[in-house]
């Protein structure tokens, strides 16, 4: 059963460095921010595998924190983003 929960948990991780590629390429700001969440979530999951793994009590605390910070972070980027003016628009041609 450790083998399974261990390759799980590496092919999580292998999606959380699909999720960094778009991070850095995303064309928008919210593409970026669902694969910070992406990111976020994949992290959770693999520290919960890997806790349950090695039978590390305290990985899984670490995953439960983790998964706190995530949720203010996304709190964060939508009070920012409904803030007037904080949408980006391009100037229109008045010619």
């Amino acid at each position: 059963m450790t083998e399974f929960l261990l390759g799980a948990s590496a092919f999580v991780l292998l999606t959380v460095a699909v999720g960094l590629i778009c991070i850095l390429r995303g064309p928008d700001d919210v593409d970026r921010m669902m694969s910070v969440q992406l990111f976020g979530t994949a992290g959770i999951a693999a520290l919960l595998l890997l806790g349950a793994a090695i039978g590390a009590e305290a990985v899984v605390d670490l995953a439960l924190i983790l998964a706190v910070l995530a949720a203010f972070a996304a709190l964060a980027f939508v009070k920012a983003g409904s803030r007037p003016g904080a949408v980006h628009t391009e100037p229109e041609d008045r010619a």
